[in-house]
């Protein structure tokens, strides 16, 4: 099995919703990630996504946008994001490290570079926001060989047709966007998530986490009544950027303690 499958099996034993923490990394400096992950960690975060600085990040709001400028002028490349996924392997061997990032990066690199480097550095999936399934065949083909998942994103606006193509491209979890737009931390979930999640489920045998506009337990102990796992990005680094560089990894693993609150499930959730 791998780490991705090992996690979510033991998340269904212990009875809990996956926490998926999203960290661009080098924000608020390049020395800052690694300790921000080990304190997330700690707090209950079960998955890591690891951000790749890009210039356009046009599936992401305005903190993200900011997080992402930033860490490319601290002179953030998809070669030291590689370099901090393989720091955190010998820090955190038994966490999922996901590197999430747009295409252009990637494609510059050469695909089976990035694979071969992103395996050798520990990395367990990749998610690419801006490539769909249907023009993903390249990567697929450089990344599996190499033990890497590639995860797709599904949208509450997704056609069968698209749900079947992504829950066949896909490996480790499907991300199922909660709602029309760019990422950003929300008051509300999305009125029509149950009955969305239920769409995909019907074509994926895989485990289904939710991401864009998660921000509080409350919303972590709706979506585990659904799904498998929450992601969690804007919130965080609005946390991370409340704390400044010194305090940085304080606050954010004070914000995922406290989403840490809702994902104890039911048991009637737990045993899905």
């Amino acid at each position: 099995m791998s780490r991705i499958e090992q996690t979510f099996a033991e998340l269904k034993r212990r009875g809990k919703t996956g926490i998926s923490a999203y960290l661009t990394v080098g924000f608020p400096k390049l020395d800052s990630t690694v300790p921000i992950a080990e304190a997330i960690v700690q707090a209950g975060a079960d998955m890591l996504e690891l951000g790749i600085p890009f210039s356009d990040p046009l599936a992401d709001g305005a903190t993200i946008q900011r997080t992402n400028q930033a860490a490319l002028q601290n002179g953030v490349t998809l070669g030291a994001c590689l370099d901090v996924c393989a720091q955190l392997r010998k820090r955190l061997p038994n966490t999922p490290l996901i590197l999430m990032g747009y295409y252009n990066p990637i494609f510059a690199m050469g695909l089976e570079d990035f694979a071969s480097r992103a395996a050798a550095a520990g990395a367990d999936g990749v998610i690419v926001p801006d490539l769909p399934p249907d023009e993903a065949g390249p990567l697929l083909a450089a990344t599996r060989p190499k033990g890497l998942d590639v995860i797709f994103l599904i949208a509450p606006t997704s056609t069968e047709h698209r749900i079947i193509q992504v829950a066949k491209a896909s490996s480790g979890f499907v991300y199922c966007v909660s709602l029309t737009g760019v990422t950003g931390a929300r008051a509300d979930l999305a009125s029509g998530l149950p009955e969305f999640l239920a769409r995909v489920r019907k074509h994926s045998r895989l485990p289904l986490a939710v991401g864009f506009g998660v921000s509080t337990g409350d919303h972590v102990r709706a979506v585990g009544q659904h799904a498998e796992a929450v992601i969690v990005g804007s919130a965080l680094m609005q946390a991370v950027e409340s704390g400044g560089h010194a305090g940085a990894a304080q606050a954010a693993k004070a914000f995922i303690a406290s989403l840490s609150q809702g994902a104890t499930k039911g048991a009637a959730e737990a045993r899905r």
